[in-house]
């Protein structure tokens, strides 16, 4: 009964540990971006529209960009202070992180000693091996 509840917690963990990667990743990119975009003197950058098509367009504020700050509020920000409030966020999700990770761990043990404790293997003996018939025998 536990070893399920256990399985399902440390599934969960793991799906929130990537959405979470994901974020950070997101939020990376973007600083990179708005670097990019800064030093680019030509002011030309490629705007994905989706379905892996760009289209070349004319930066005309290079200086400041918006930025999503939650619940779907976007306010307009430097580019110094919005690479700030995105490091600020690395920063949040890289700790949201560990404190996903550490009950994730104490799961996996726990589900270890829920399984040794019911003296059953880490893994099944094998499987009867599905023969194919030979066609030529």
């Amino acid at each position: 009964m536990y070893l399920n509840e256990y399985g399902q917690q440390i599934e969960i963990m793991t799906q929130q540990l990537g959405m979470i990667e994901q974020q950070r990743l997101e939020s990376t990119a973007a600083i990179e971006s708005i670097r990019a975009i800064q030093e680019n003197e030509d002011g030309i950058a490629l705007l994905p529209i989706g379905g892996g098509v760009f289209l070349r367009a004319k930066v005309l504020d290079a200086g400041h960009f918006l930025v999503n700050i939650g619940a779907d509020v976007s306010v307009e920000q430097a580019g110094a202070d919005a690479v700030e409030y995105l490091e600020d966020r690395i920063t949040e999700l890289e700790a949201l992180g560990k404190k996903v990770q550490v009950p994730s761990s104490s799961c996996r043990v726990r589900q270890r000693r829920s399984r040794g404790a019911l003296k059953l293997p880490t893994r099944w003996p094998g499987r009867p091996r599905q023969v194919r018939a030979d066609p030529d025998v």
